[in-house]
């Protein structure tokens, strides 16, 4: 396959992903940003949201404070934000529009569909008691997309690029979401406020039903790191998606007469890490540093693919 359909692939992927994750974290911080205005803190959320997004610098430089309205708009409409649910949509569709052939109609119609109707959304579709619907829209859409790649690609080097870049960007998403909110999992956070923010946590991956399914009692905050960290069971844990990752590029490596580079020996440490890896010594070594640095060597993987597959 050329270097340039494996990039369209790998990029239709991971900004279709993107538009998920940013419709989950949205639905999550403006449930919890009404909680927090009760007490005085309703920026912190939007705060956080822009940081786990990855846009908080063009943020800023556009806008004076992090209030629902700019928020929302930068998030989900804004042009300049390259990360916005738009953004991601538009260049999902043109790197698609790329590499036609090689995906599925179910693919194309998901993708194509959905950039038409945001195309032609007023800004009212996000606002007040609209923004729930047109949050659970998105995720809709992303999901048939999803499901579409699942159901319907041949199991062939398209099909694990296009998994390759769901999987990087799941990843690059938890760890994000939980760093910003790595203080709620310190010791001495035990407090109401922090137990309905737990569950904030684990609906922007799906997962609060997950976890009680998993450990069975009340939520604490080392039990939800742990889901979210080492557990395989959870689809959205950095366990089960660099396993992914992982796997899908050694069988690409193997498609490829077992050429192998950097990418690999990164991919094969993080799952071996996060396979092996204990919770307590995660809590010893600092919940934020681990998560810093998880972030930092996912991108890491994201720039190796990038130079052994597509760059070389």
């Amino acid at each position: 396959m050329l270097s340039r359909t494996a990039d369209n692939l790998f990029w239709v992927a991971r900004y279709t992903e993107r538009a998920g994750n940013v419709a989950r974290g949205l639905g999550v911080a403006s449930r919890m940003a009404a909680i927090s205005a009760r007490l005085g803190d309703e920026v912190a959320e939007w705060r956080a949201l822009l940081t786990a997004s990855g846009g908080d610098g063009g943020f800023y430089r556009k806008y004076e404070t992090p209030e629902a309205e700019s928020c929302i708009h930068w998030l989900v409409f804004d042009p300049d934000n390259p990360s916005s649910i738009l953004s991601c949509f538009e260049a999902a569709r043109r790197n698609a529009r790329a590499v036609r052939t090689a995906l599925t109609v179910d693919m194309w119609e998901a993708l194509n569909d959905s950039w038409n109707r945001l195309r032609q959304l007023s800004p009212e579709a996000t606002e007040g008691e609209n923004l729930p619907d047109f949050l659970g829209w998105v995720r809709e859409r992303v999901t048939l997309f999803n499901g579409a790649s699942h159901d319907t690609m041949l199991r062939n080097e398209p099909w694990r690029f296009v998994h390759l870049g769901t999987m990087l960007e799941r990843a690059d998403n938890t760890a994000r979401l939980l760093d910003v909110k790595h203080a709620l999992f310190a010791p001495e956070a035990e407090g109401a406020v922090d137990y309905v923010q737990w569950q904030a946590v684990l609906r922007s991956v799906s997962a609060l039903r997950s976890y009680q399914w998993v450990y069975r009692e009340r939520l604490s905050a080392r039990r939800i790191a742990e889901l979210m960290i080492l557990r395989p069971e959870l689809p959205r844990s950095l366990a089960a998606c660099h396993a992914e990752v992982s796997d899908t590029l050694e069988a690409i490596a193997i498609e490829q007469g077992g050429r192998i580079g950097e990418c690999h020996r990164i991919a094969g440490l993080l799952k071996a890490q996060l396979r092996y890896g204990r919770i307590d010594d995660i809590f010893e070594e600092g919940l934020h540093d681990y998560l810093t640095g998880m972030i930092t060597r996912t991108a890491e993987l994201g720039a190796a693919i990038d130079a052994f597959y597509i760059r070389h």
